[in-house]
């Protein structure tokens, strides 16, 4: 998910999207302690898209302050 996507959403939706790659970082991680994960590069993936999704979260709550 590429931050221009990201910034169309409404922060509701980012909030939610978060919530759901949360989830799929969680079981992704459990998958692979059980040695069950080929692809460990999707952790790295989500990781980095929950940090993009919060980045924008909070830059979008403290724009209407600033201005």
């Amino acid at each position: 998910m590429t931050s221009k996507e990201i910034r169309d959403l409404s922060p509701v939706e980012i909030t939610s999207k978060a919530r759901e790659l949360r989830e799929q970082l969680l079981q992704l991680k459990l998958r692979k302690q059980t040695g069950q994960v080929e692809k460990t590069h999707e952790l790295r993936s989500l990781r980095k898209d929950i940090a993009r999704l919060e980045t924008i979260h909070n830059e979008k709550k403290k724009a209407p302050a600033a201005a």
